[in-house]
């Protein structure tokens, strides 16, 4: 499946998590953390998508969990920090780069309420002060599975069919500091996830070859 080319929306747009070997364990960045195949090795398996699962089990270190029911998503990436300098002799001051503050992700979700449960893993992660991994991925087509393919960014189903979606991913790590509930009356109940970044985000790492 071909890469967005056109303007339109990428409606299939995933945020995935690495909880780690332990839920006590913080993850590290790799090893060289600008190789996608090295992030990769950390979602190359999805674990059960009941949302019900409880936390021992589903943790391993190639074992990734998707927060699913996205509502919206933030913007993705390190914002800019643009310092005015006065230069001596110009009319204008100039603007340079300065040191950018890492921002503040606020994910917005339709809220289920079994699935963040304090018994669930997920639900366990909120405000457990440890760093994960997390994976976003800009789509605009279904894949076959949201699964790493080893050494490459696209997406992939079973290996037995062999299909992969192209797309865009981002990797960081970072902590789920919040879950905002905000009731409706009228329309889907929706909560806030507020997460905190621990690194420098890496990507764009944008597929470039299909089968």
């Amino acid at each position: 499946m071909s890469h967005i080319s056109s303007i339109g929306a990428a409606l299939f747009s995933d945020l995935s998590i690495h909880v780690g070997a332990s839920l006590t364990t913080d993850v590290t960045l790799p090893a060289t953390p600008t190789a996608i195949t090295n992030w990769a090795s950390l979602f190359t398996t999805q674990a059960p998508a009941d949302g019900v699962d409880s936390a021992v089990g589903d943790i391993a270190s190639t074992k990734f969990h998707r927060i699913e029911n996205v509502r919206e998503f933030p913007s993705i990436g390190t914002p800019p920090n643009i310092v005015k300098v006065p230069v001596f002799g110009q009319a204008t001051s100039q603007s340079i780069q300065g040191q950018a503050d890492a921002p503040q992700l606020e994910v917005t979700i339709n809220y289920i309420p079994t699935m963040w449960a304090s018994s669930t893993l997920l639900g366990q992660l909120v405000g457990d002060g440890v760093v994960h991994a997390f994976r976003f991925t800009l789509l605009n087509a279904d894949p076959p599975g949201f699964s790493s393919v080893a050494g490459a960014t696209s997406l992939g189903g079973d290996t037995s069919d062999g299909t992969t979606t192209a797309n865009t991913q981002y990797f960081w790590l970072g902590k789920i500091e919040a879950l905002l509930v905000k009731p409706a009356l009228t329309d889907a109940t929706t909560a806030t996830l507020t997460l905190s970044i621990q690194s420098d985000f890496y990507g764009a790492f944008t597929t470039d070859t299909q089968p």
